[in-house]
């Protein structure tokens, strides 16, 4: 019988870790569920040490397919339609494969006994943890069919502001390894070439163009040493972002990036308030609500703050304060939190923050586009124009002398 280390959370939140034996890694993942631990890896060892470390589960589900799940399975529930015989229904008309197989292990094990948010949290690479603590508020309340409506709108809201800001970002990043490639393809292959015309003709070159085919001899003659480095580099900020520390000093000087940092702020605050207010209005406690958005935040000083938010409350204090401390939020967004701790209205502040910084993503989006576009083509056509340009110049000077 093989080993198995694993990482799992209490109800408390707190982590474990320690060595089971057990005949299969789905096995051992259903004794800890039945224990109410929180799954987070498991390792098999002797078959490659730290590097066998595998995430539990499915490979992730694409956000429309959660979208058109949730909703249909609302529906359908809605209906008084037993939930085993939902999600037959469904699977047999899901498109994706690796999703198909899902549902029908999440049918078998209803079936089997398990309730829906046990089911699809022996599957948390497929279903996040919000999912499923939505799923288990919506069973103890009775409003399944209502949770899961609300589920897809937050897939909904928080895919259309992800697809904005990527959006934003490619075209710029795009545009500039494109201008990268064209302009070595110049230096390492065109550029000797105008060379050996030069050296051919004689004479004193303009000073543009001496530093030009200076610099394009530099690159010829160690681009294997330029290629490797810019690998190594690649390779070496990978490893350290890696890092627990390497994480937070990468997340936290993306925050301070002149004009893309505040544009992510606002993301941030953003699906921080919309994750909140749909968990805190679903009826999910409130310290399992801020450690699953510290979970979803995808910024590790967000994350940090959000934890030091919820070791406030355990304390008996508010979320306010720490958040405030944190620099992150700004002075509105903590205030709000505050008024709305204080008046119980919570939710309702955590709705309109969310609401109005989706507006303020909209607008900086639209101004980042405007803006980076045409600087974008003003830096490809000073660059690669002044190439063209010294270049050029050597044949002007001729041309003159000839015409004389």
């Amino acid at each position: 019988m093989p080993t198995f280390g694993y990482v799992v959370k209490d109800k408390l939140g707190k982590t474990h870790s320690g060595t089971l034996d057990a005949e299969s890694r789905n096995t051992l993942i259903e004794q800890l569920w039945r224990r109410e631990f929180v799954v987070l890896s498991i390792e098999e060892r002797g078959h490659g040490g730290a590097f066998a470390v595998l995430k539990v589960g499915q490979p992730r589900v694409k956000s429309e397919q959660l979208v058109i799940f949730s909703r249909q399975l609302a529906t359908m529930v809605d209906s008084g339609i037993p939930i085993a015989q939902a999600l037959e229904v469904l699977g047999d008309q899901m498109e994706d494969r690796t999703f198909r197989q899902i549902l029908k292990k999440v049918r078998s094990d209803i079936e089997a006994g398990s309730s829906l948010s046990e089911a699809v949290g022996r599957h948390p690479r497929a279903f996040s943890d919000f999912f499923i603590n939505m799923i288990r508020a919506g069973e103890s309340s009775g409003r399944l069919d209502e949770i899961l409506d609300r589920v897809a709108a937050y897939i909904e809201k928080v895919s259309v502001l992800q697809r904005k800001v990527r959006a934003s970002l490619f075209y710029p990043a795009f545009v500039t390894v494109l201008a990268m490639g064209i302009t070595t393809f110049l230096l390492v292959v065109i550029v000797p070439k105008f060379k050996e015309i030069f050296t051919a003709l004689g004479g004193q070159l303009p000073a543009p163009t001496q530093l030009l085919l200076s610099v394009s001899e530099f690159m010829g003659k160690y681009l294997a040493f330029e290629v490797v480095g810019v690998l190594a580099l690649v390779v070496g900020a990978r490893l350290y972002i890696g890092t627990p520390a390497g994480r937070f000093q990468c997340d936290r000087l993306t925050l301070r990036l002149p004009v893309v940092g505040k544009l992510l702020q606002k993301v941030f605050i953003a699906r921080f308030a919309r994750t909140l207010a749909t968990l805190v209005k679903s009826g999910v406690p409130i310290l399992t609500s801020l450690e699953i958005v510290a979970k979803t935040a995808g910024n590790k000083v967000v994350e940090a703050a959000v934890l030091a938010a919820r070791a406030s409350i355990k304390e008996g204090e508010n979320i306010a304060n720490p958040l405030a401390l944190s620099q992150v939020f700004p002075t509105m967004v903590t205030r709000m939190i505050s008024v709305g701790e204080k008046t119980g209205e919570l939710e309702k502040m955590l709705t309109k923050i969310a609401d109005f910084y989706e507006n303020e993503v909209d607008a900086a989006v639209t101004a980042l586009t405007s803006l980076i576009e045409p600087l974008v083509i003003a830096i490809l056509g000073v660059v690669i124009g002044g190439i063209v340009v010294a270049l050029f110049l050597p044949i002007f000077k001729i041309s003159t002398l000839v015409s004389r």
